[in-house]
C-alpha cells in the first residue's frame, strides 16, 4: 500500500483529503505543521507529500527545500504543493524550491487523481473508487467556443461577418481547465474576454499549438493575459522542422516585426515541447496524431467528462491526394492511402466533436493538390467513417464568403443523408459555443 503524507494547518481540508485518499487505497499520515511533517517524512519515506504553501513556522517552500536536500533518504518521494494562491510567481517559486506539482485550492479530485496517476501509476485500489472520482469531476458541463475559424490569412469584411474572419483559435473549458487550441488572430478577442472575466483573479491556461504556420501563431503577441504577471500560460506543441517551438514563437516578436519581445511579456509563460503523443492537462487525457500537412503538424484529441473533442485542422486526406498526384496508380499506392486515412479515422473514432479541415470543394481541390488541406466531400466521408457525432467544418478558405460556407454546410448534410448517416454537419463560426453535459463513461470515450 502506498503512503501519502498530508501537511496542512487547515484541519477540515486535512480530514477531507485524508478520507478521499483512504477510500482510494492509500495509507495516510497527517501533520498540522511543517516541522512534524518533516519528521514523519524521514521516518516513513512516503511516495507522495501533499503540503500546504502558507503555514506558520515551517512553510511550504521550506518543506520543499528540506525534502529535496534528503534525496539519499527520500529518492522516490514526490512533492505536491497545495495553495489558495493562484499567482504564477508562487507556483514558479514552489517548483524552484523542489515541488513536483502545484495545485490550487479547492483541489479538484480529478486534478489530484491525474497527478497521483502520473507520479505513481494508479489512483485507487478498485474500479469502484475510480468511478467515484469520475463522478466527482463530472459535475460541470464542458464548454467549447470558436474564436477563429478561418484558414491561411485573416479576412475581415462584409462577406465574412457571419462565420468570421479570424484565423484558428478554439477555447475549451473542461474539468477545471482552460485549454486553447492554436493562437491565430482569434486569440486576441479571446484574451480580451478572459481579462474582463477574471479581472484581478489569476488566469492559468494551456495553449496547444497544432503547428507553427503563421495563421496558427500570429495572434499570440496580442494575447492580453500574457501581459499580466499574475497569469500562467503553458504552451504545448511539437518541435518544428528546423527550429524549436520557443524559437519560432519568439522569432515573430523580434524587433523587426513587433515592438515587444516574448522575453518582455510579464506573464509566466512556460513553453514545453511534447516528446510523446500521450499527455495530460489536469484530469484531461490528451493524445496527439501527426497529420498530412507540410512540416510538423499535429491533431489533438482531448478526453473530457463531456466526451472526446478531436481537433484536426490542416490535414490533406490521403486517398484523393494520391489519386490526383502524378504517382503510379498502383494497388500498393491505393492501399497505403486507404490505410493512412483509416488510421486517422481510428484516432477520431466516436468523438463527440470533430473539428476538421474542409477548406475546398472537390473542384477547388484539383487546383490545390499538395497544399495540405482537404475538400468538403472527403471530410464528410471521413467523419462518417470515424463515427463522429458532430462535424464542424473548419479552416475556411479566405476567399469563401458566408454564402459559400453555408452552401458547404448544405452539401455536407446532403452527403450524410445520401450515405444514411446520422452525422450532424455544421460549419465552425466565431462566437458559436457548444455545451457538452458530463457523461458517466467520459473517462473511456
Amino acid at each position: 500500500m502506498k503512503t501519502a503524507l498530508l501537511i496542512d494547518d487547515d484541519r477540515s481540508f486535512r480530514e477531507a483529503l485524508s478520507l478521499w485518499l483512504v477510500e482510494n487505497g492509500w495509507r495516510v499520515l497527517a501533520a498540522e505543521d511543517g516541522e512534524t511533517g518533516l519528521k514523519l517524512a524521514l521516518e516513513n519515506a512516503p511516495e507522495i507529500v501533499l503540503c500546504d504553501l502558507l503555514m506558520p513556522g515551517c512553510n511550504g517552500f521550506q518543506v520543499c527545500r528540506f525534502l529535496r536536500s534528503q534525496k539519499d533518504r527520500l529518492p522516490h518521494t514526490k512533492i505536491v504543493v497545495t495553495s489558495g494562491s493562484g499567482y504564477a510567481t508562487d507556483r514558479l517559486n514552489a517548483l524552484e524550491a523542489g515541488a513536483d506539482e502545484y495545485l490550487i485550492k479547492p483541489v479538484s479530485p480529478g486534478d489530484l487523481a491525474a497527478v497521483l496517476r502520473r507520479f505513481t501509476g494508479a489512483t485507487s485500489s478498485s474500479s469502484e473508487a475510480e468511478g467515484s472520482v469520475s463522478k466527482l469531476i463530472s459535475t460541470q458541463p464542458v464548454r467549447l467556443k470558436f474564436w477563429g475559424v478561418r484558414g491561411s490569412i485573416a479576412t475581415p469584411g462584409p462577406d465574412t461577418v457571419f462565420y468570421g474572419g479570424n484565423t484558428s483559435c478554439v477555447e475549451i473549458r473542461a474539468d477545471g481547465e482552460i485549454i486553447v487550441l492554436d493562437a491565430g488572430t482569434g486569440i486576441r478577442p479571446l484574451g480580451v474576454a478572459l481579462s474582463r472575466e477574471f479581472q484581478e483573479r489569476a488566469i492559468n491556461l494551456t495553449l496547444l499549438i497544432s503547428h507553427t504556420h503563421w495563421d496558427h501563431i500570429q495572434g499570440f503577441p496580442y494575447f492580453l493575459p500574457a501581459y499580466n504577471p499574475n497569469n500562467g500560460i503553458r504552451i504545448l506543441g511539437f518541435e518544428g522542422a528546423r527550429k524549436g517551438l520557443e524559437n519560432i514563437l519568439s522569432a515573430q516578436m523580434e524587433s523587426s516585426y513587433f515592438p515587444i519581445s516574448m522575453r518582455e511579456m510579464p506573464g509566466h509563460i512556460c513553453i514545453q515541447e511534447l516528446k510523446e503523443v500521450d499527455f495530460s492537462i489536469g484530469a484531461i487525457r490528451g493524445r496527439a496524431e501527426f497529420l498530412n500537412h507540410p512540416g510538423i503538424c499535429t491533431g489533438y484529441r482531448l478526453h473530457t467528462s463531456g466526451g472526446s473533442i478531436c481537433y484536426l485542422t490542416d490535414v490533406e486526406l490521403f486517398q484523393r491526394l494520391r489519386a490526383q498526384q502524378n504517382s503510379p496508380n498502383t494497388v500498393e499506392n491505393q492501399d497505403f492511402a486507404r490505410e493512412q486515412d483509416s488510421r486517422l479515422a481510428e484516432f477520431a473514432r466516436d468523438s463527440e466533436i470533430l473539428i476538421l479541415d474542409a477548406q475546398y470543394d472537390a473542384a477547388e481541390y484539383e487546383l490545390h493538390v499538395g497544399w495540405g488541406h482537404s475538400c468538403l466531400e472527403d471530410s464528410v466521408a471521413f467523419a462518417i467513417e470515424a463515427r463522429a457525432k458532430r462535424l464542424f467544418l473548419f479552416h475556411h478558405d479566405p476567399d469563401h464568403t458566408d454564402e459559400q460556407i453555408s452552401r458547404f454546410v448544405a452539401r455536407g448534410r446532403e452527403i450524410a443523408r445520401e450515405k444514411g448517416s446520422n452525422l450532424i454537419v455544421e460549419a465552425a463560426r466565431e462566437g458559436l459555443e457548444i455545451i457538452l453535459e458530463p457523461k458517466a463513461a467520459a473517462a473511456t470515450s
